[in-house]
């Protein structure tokens, strides 16, 4: 992807370190069985294994077990479990090896967006509507089930194969849940996805993390449609790393973007931009308000607009039915 200093960008802001692990937890496992890795991160590594059951793939993370949980591990597992929705991973189980906590969750194969937009160079207009308009329903949803997603970018949103791919959110390890856990204080997240109220956040001050994942939504709909992030810049390639984030995030600060000059796009979705990537967060549109912004409602399914209410209605239902 054509970005100044974009692996270091990509860099989560994370207080723990990572830890080694080792990489075979599924060695004569009595249900899943390896098929290889998928990746590595801040919390530990995820494999594709079989679910020697039923046949079924899934994508199992394996974090180091430890005498205390982290926090972040603690609300991935409790936020997420909640989430059930077309265009949120399912988190299948949680189970122990002998070294690791496992997470097993459906497996989408189609790799990430991130991917995506880098193979591509950028998106047409109306295949980035068609991926916001799906991240926008499952951040809806999440801010709905009164969760903030706190990490929205474009690796954590993987596909689906099919005639046209759908979306699903896949990681919820900064997660925060509104009525069961303290308000959003820390500067936790991707830099370049970080809105100006998390990065002027200081101990003791809180900010809505519903209205950060607006601001991370702008975000991912800049880089699908011109494969740059926002407030990079190719001529920062010549500095440091360091200085590089901190000329990244002043820009975050100030606004400071422009759409590149051989990118067109159309007057509506630049309005909307300009709607998102605003520094105050209580004048930044609302979830709602994008919903029902005309560059948005262009080309919707029918039906879809209703989606969220109609699930949620439904697991209310199923959850008084089974006195939860």
């Amino acid at each position: 992807m054509a970005v100044a200093g974009a692996l270091p960008f990509m860099q989560r802001m994370n207080p723990e370190q990572e830890q080694p692990s080792v990489l075979e937890p599924l060695e004569d496992h009595p249900k899943y069985q390896k098929i290889r890795d998928l990746d590595k991160g801040t919390f530990g590594f995820v494999q594709l294994a079989v679910d020697l059951t039923t046949g079924e793939q899934v994508a199992i993370k394996f974090i180091e077990r430890s005498q205390e949980v982290s926090k972040y591990v603690e609300r991935e597992i409790l936020n997420h479990k909640r989430l059930i929705h077309p265009h949120i991973v399912q988190l299948k189980e949680v189970f122990l090896t002998n070294n690791h906590l496992a997470i097993a969750m459906e497996y989408a194969a189609g790799g990430n967006l991130y991917q995506l937009v880098a193979r591509s160079g950028g998106l047409p207009e109306p295949d980035a509507r068609w991926y916001f308009q799906q991240l926008i329903f499952a951040i809806d949803y999440c801010h709905k089930m009164g969760v903030a997603n706190r990490d929205v970018k474009l690796e954590n949103t993987l596909l689906v194969s099919s005639a046209r791919p759908l979306i699903k959110l896949c990681d919820f390890g900064y997660s925060k849940d509104e009525k069961f856990q303290s308000a959003p204080g820390s500067k936790v997240g991707t830099p370049a996805y970080l809105a100006p109220e998390v990065i002027s956040t200081t101990r003791g001050r809180t900010y809505n993390g519903k209205a950060a994942d607006v601001w991370s939504c702008g975000v991912m709909l800049y880089v699908m449609l011109s494969a740059q992030y926002p407030f990079g810049r190719p001529e920062d390639t010549h500095l440091k790393t360091a200085r590089q984030m901190h000329v990244m995030l002043q820009r975050i600060l100030s606004v400071d973007y422009q759409l590149p000059y051989n990118k067109q796009v159309s007057p509506e979705c630049k309005h909307l931009l300009e709607c998102i990537l605003v520094a105050d967060p209580e004048k930044r549109i609302t979830m709602a308000d994008i919903q029902r912004h005309p560059w948005f409602t262009r080309d919707l399914p029918e039906g879809v607009a209703h989606m969220n209410d109609q699930l949620l209605a439904q697991q209310q239902h199923m959850m008084a039915q089974y006195g939860q």
